[in-house]
């Protein structure tokens, strides 16, 4: 009997990009593993997203709610998907992206989040490799002295729907002056274990680091999701509470397991 396949989701938010979104979903089309469902969410876009996103084949829907953690919320709510995958409208997935992600989460039943890396795809070429290292590596370190584990990276993000449902009610998807896959990695990483997917072939814009003032504005998000988080999310108070729960689901099963005879 062959096993069954889980259904994967593929969520796009967007704001006003659709020529980026246009390539996007292109590369989507040509995924090896296609997925079942690409949902684009329109955060109230004044060009024509919504109707390159039809165009394109994906499923369309509306969020008016500013800000890119309410769209992706709306996004992951709404997706039919046993498997939910992320990426950002000016990203150009490998055409194994879908297929190494499937796999991973297959070959670890014990892994409910999955993080891969990126590679810059426009810029000046010879800086591309080397500030896409700097600016992740970066990240990384960050985000691990911050986390007490490894940090999401919302371009290339995967995450099984029941991990979803757990912590739907408390992410802060209505602040839109927060990274959303930071915010992600808190919730997540609390309940979860989170894992990094290497060669997954990811493609992304460098258009947010082109200007001072962009890049000023994504650090002062990262560190406003820190300090929502903090104290309470400071990392030995979250591995107690992480070291609890493990701890009473071993009791759990312990006291469910039959008795000897």
């Amino acid at each position: 009997m062959r096993p069954v396949r889980p259904r994967i989701s593929v969520v796009v938010p967007v704001k006003d990009d659709a020529e980026q979104l246009r390539g996007c979903l292109a590369a989507l089309a040509a995924q090896r593993r296609a997925p079942d469902e690409v949902l684009v969410v329109d955060n109230a876009s004044a060009d024509d997203s919504a109707a390159v996103a039809l165009a394109g084949g994906a499923r369309v829907e509306r969020c008016d709610e500013t800000g890119i953690p309410a769209a992706a919320a709306h996004g992951y709510d709404l997706a039919s998907g046993d498997l939910i995958l992320r990426l950002d409208a000016d990203c150009r997935p490998g055409a194994g992206w879908v297929e190494t992600m499937e796999r991973a989460f297959a070959e670890r039943p014990d892994v409910a989040v999955l993080t891969g890396g990126a590679r810059f795809v426009d810029g000046p070429w010879a800086l591309r490799a080397p500030l896409a290292a700097l600016y992740l590596g970066t990240y990384a370190a960050a985000g691990v002295s911050a986390l007490g584990h490894l940090p999401l990276f919302g371009s290339n993000l995967a995450f099984r729907r029941e991990a979803w449902e757990e912590i739907r009610g408390i992410v802060h998807r209505e602040d839109a002056e927060l990274h959303d896959d930071f915010d992600l990695a808190f919730h997540f990483g609390e309940r979860h274990r989170i894992r990094y997917v290497p060669r997954t072939a990811m493609g992304m814009s460098m258009r947010p680091f082109t200007s001072a003032s962009g890049f000023r504005r994504r650090m002062a998000r990262g560190m406003r999701t820190v300090l929502v988080h903090w104290p309470d999310s400071f990392p030995p108070w979250r591995w107690r509470r992480l070291a609890e729960r493990r701890r009473d689901a071993v009791r759990g099963t312990a006291r469910e397991a039959p008795a000897a005879t």
